[in-house]
């Protein structure tokens, strides 16, 4: 069912929430992943899973 808008209600319709959630996203994705890559550099030993199976080791 299709509902024609008014100028008044396409007015007031805000279409930035989606680009601005997106970008929160991105940027918290990036800082998560900058933290355990420097982690993993920083530390001497030890291991981890990744999703897949994946499994590190390092000494």
């Amino acid at each position: 069912m299709k509902i024609k808008l008014t100028d008044e209600h396409l007015n007031k319709v805000d279409v930035g929430e989606a680009i601005t959630l997106t970008s929160i996203m991105t940027v918290m994705a990036i800082a998560i992943t900058a933290v355990v890559i420097y982690r993993l550099f920083k530390s001497k030993a030890g291991s981890t899973t990744a999703p897949g199976g994946w499994k590190f080791e390092w000494k």
